[in-house]
């Protein structure tokens, strides 16, 4: 059995008058992959933002390697250890390459800035060609890399990362799950949300299956790949 970094009890969280996380429980390993499957609307998204801080629980407890962090921000959830990659672009468009690294750590006095950005640069050759090169005009394979580059530089335990191959080419959604693989035999732990959701479970080992703010089923990733019923039931006939 593998060690736990972050627990989650009976978790409510919602928008104004609507709940839409309805007490979910679930595990996160450490030092492996776990990804999220379900219907749209089942609370996917909702989770990451109540995880890292950027939604109130309403009810239930969180904690990192057995220390409650329930209603931390995500300014301190980064210093433990936790970042987190939402779905979309999130970069400075007319920044350069090398200055999006560098604002990623910005709220922190990281005294060794320089060479962890020349480092991601080394880790990821292109881009290290487009460093002076402003974020717009990076395709959005690029873009994702960067996002990618960017959240590493800062050395998380725990990387939460929302529909990373959203609007991919699937030569480019191979590439940030092997890149996301070599992570998690690194040591870090990962929580995905993936709409392709057969690549991701390929890749991962436990799946998390929510469906109407609950999770239905928690289980190895094997497992929810070859049981029938979860394509039947949550994925319009098959898992895709």
């Amino acid at each position: 059995m593998a060690e736990t970094l972050l627990r989650i009890e009976d978790l409510a969280a919602g928008y104004g008058r609507v709940t839409i996380l309805r007490g979910a429980t679930l595990a996160v390993a450490a030092g492996a992959v776990t990804t999220v499957i379900g219907p749209n609307g089942a609370g996917k998204s909702t989770l990451m933002r109540a995880i890292f801080g950027l939604l109130p629980p309403r009810a239930g407890r969180i904690f990192l390697a057995g220390e409650e962090i329930t209603g931390l921000g995500p300014r301190e959830l980064l210093r433990r250890g936790v970042v987190y990659v939402p779905q979309g672009r999130n970069l400075f468009p007319e920044l350069t390459v090398r200055h999006n690294l560098e604002l990623g750590a910005a709220a922190f006095r990281i005294p060794d800035l320089d060479a962890r950005v020349e480092a991601m640069l080394d880790r990821f050759p292109l881009l290290a060609e487009r460093a002076g090169m402003q974020a717009s005009v990076l395709s959005g394979g690029e873009q994702k890399l960067l996002e990618l580059a960017r959240a590493l530089l800062l050395d998380p335990a725990l990387l939460l990362i929302d529909e990373p191959s959203l609007g991919l080419s699937p030569r480019t959604t191979a590439e940030i799950f092997g890149i996301l693989g070599g992570l998690r035999d690194r040591g870090v732990a990962i929580l995905m949300i993936e709409q392709n959701a057969r690549s991701a479970l390929g890749m991962s080992d436990f799946g998390v299956v929510l469906d109407q703010g609950r999770v239905a089923l928690e289980a190895p990733a094997a497992d929810i790949l070859a049981d029938p019923r979860i394509g039947r039931l949550f994925l319009g006939g098959g898992i895709g």
